[in-house]
């Protein structure tokens, strides 16, 4: 089926036409930047909006797009929509607001001994073309008009769009939203560029483009790594925001595991099972001591694993490496499985639960590494200081978890403090799987987690990644920027001596 038979004949939809270069996409991103970047805030606000709106207004046909070219179920879909709708009426906020801007104001101190202070201002500024590649697994709200875009766009950064190869003619339709957007909203139409095309070769030309001064991207640690490598290896390197491995530990902790073995046997495998484990934040390593709980909860989880039914997975790829990631860690000496799922259809994924000691666990660094998909192996420890020296040992992460009651907390103080070290979330008493969208969320981590553990993907802190600081010394009124006039600043959030104004 071609996208053409599945939408409104009114909905235009990119790539109709010649693909279009990457020259001609960074030439037009770099085109726009002057005057997009100089727009006011509410005139990008309302842009940003804009693009929720008609995301919205496409209906149908998004959701069976994805539907064909996912697998995914209409619940899961309907549910990312609004999340990426959502998104970007966060972002639409956050511009309105100015906090981002990071205003500050230190003012001329003329009469200060041994010398006088200068006038001094500073702003965020937009870095320019940013370049984003778009997830397999969230074909909307990691996609094309996903966290990525939105908080690039709202730092007044034009983005070029690497649409994913897996879901094609949901990534026109978005981009076809996101051009109307730009249209409606007086925009050059270089705001926002879609490139397509299989292969590495596209994806390499467009973080080499001198025009491109910042790369988000969600994916591999392999792919990450290779974008980072060319961006590195640039005349003028540039940022890579990369989001690409993560196995997400889980603690459950002796009172937990004594007072309700079972309950956490059975949320443990709807985590490690939700949407066939292709989650980022999915539960892939769990910790806990030897004791009676523990194999209460194997017992539990194992038979709920049992029962659980095998789902499509993303694409052909995706299974054939999920499956070769299951079938190392059997193979591995002293790794014990403790159940598979239900057996499927062609590329769907058998779920797999997998068991061994901190010991062998701290020997073997296959044992570690992400698995995508519904696969998690057990790590059992002797005590707590073992289970510390499992934690100490794991790379970085996105997120860590402790199950814990009330007697548990002197523990989990101990372990606070190794936790922040490994990872960008840290909760209790849930599953990793399923990330707010707000202002106070990290979807991020130390590496492999990330390729810079100081940002987020997730939340309006996303942002930050595509901005950067200038400083203003003695600049006459009439040439300082609008924001940072006398009284602009008295309107917008800023800092005057450090102090909040």
């Amino acid at each position: 089926m071609t996208v053409d038979s599945i939408i409104a004949p009114e909905l235009e939809i990119p790539g109709d036409g010649a693909p279009l270069s990457v020259e001609d996409a960074c030439a037009a991103a770099e085109s726009a930047f002057e005057p997009y970047r100089n727009t006011t805030r509410e005139a990008r606000a309302a842009f940003v909006e804009r693009i929720g709106q008609e995301i919205v207004a496409i209906g149908e046909p998004l959701i069976e797009a994805a539907m064909r070219e996912s697998g995914l179920p209409r619940a899961r879909l309907e549910g990312e929509r609004g999340r990426t709708v959502s998104q970007l009426q966060m972002f639409a906020d956050v511009v309105r607001r100015g906090e981002w801007l990071g205003l500050r104001h230190d003012p001329a101190l003329p009469d200060r001994a041994p010398l006088p202070r200068p006038d001094l201002r500073l702003r965020m500024i937009p870095l320019g073309p940013v370049a984003v590649f778009g997830a397999s697994n969230f074909p909307l709200a990691f996609s094309t008009a996903g966290g990525d875009t939105a908080s690039a766009l709202a730092a007044g950064c034009p983005v070029v769009v690497k649409g994913h190869p897996a879901h094609p003619d949901t990534g026109a339709l978005v981009a076809g939203a996101i051009g109307r957007a730009v249209a409606a909203s007086g925009l050059p139409e270089g705001v926002f560029q879609h490139v397509t095309g299989a292969g590495n070769e596209i994806g390499a030309a467009l973080v080499q483009d001198p025009r491109i001064t910042a790369v988000g991207f969600t994916g591999s640690r392999g792919g990450g790594l290779a974008l980072l490598k060319l961006a590195q290896n640039r005349t003028v390197p540039i940022p890579v925001y990369a989001e690409m491995s993560s196995i997400n530990p889980v603690v459950l902790m002796p009172a937990a595991l004594a007072a309700r073995a079972d309950a956490l046997g059975m949320a443990f495998v709807g985590s490690l099972t939700m949407g066939a484990g292709q989650f980022c934040t999915n539960p892939g390593l769990l910790l806990a001591i030897e004791g009676d709980g523990l194999d209460a909860f194997v017992a539990a989880a194992g038979a709920a694993l049992s029962a659980s039914a095998a789902a499509p997975m993303l694409t052909d790829g995706i299974h054939a490496a999920y499956e070769k990631g299951v079938a190392t860690l059997a193979e591995q000496g002293d790794v014990a499985l403790v159940a598979r799922g239900l057996a499927g259809g062609t590329a769907c994924g058998q779920a797999a639960f997998f068991s061994t000691d901190a010991a062998t666990f701290l020997a073997n660094e296959k044992l570690g590494h992400e698995v995508f998909g519904a696969s998690a192996i057990l790590v059992r420890c002797r005590d707590e200081v073992e289970l510390a020296d499992v934690l100490k040992a794991t790379e970085g992460q996105l997120t860590a978890t402790l199950h814990m009651d009330a007697a548990d907390e002197p523990f989990a103080a101990r372990l606070l403090p190794i936790l922040e070290r490994k990872a960008g979330r840290i909760l209790a008493n849930g599953w990793p799987t399923g990330v707010e969208v707000t202002h106070a969320m990290v979807h991020g981590g130390p590496y492999p987690a990330t390729s810079d553990g100081r940002t987020t993907s997730v939340g309006s802190l996303a942002i930050d990644r595509f901005l950067r600081p200038v400083s203003y010394q003695n600049i006459a009124q009439g040439l300082l920027p609008a924001d940072l006039r006398d009284d602009a600043l008295a309107a917008t959030p800023h800092l005057t001596d450090g102090k909040r104004g």
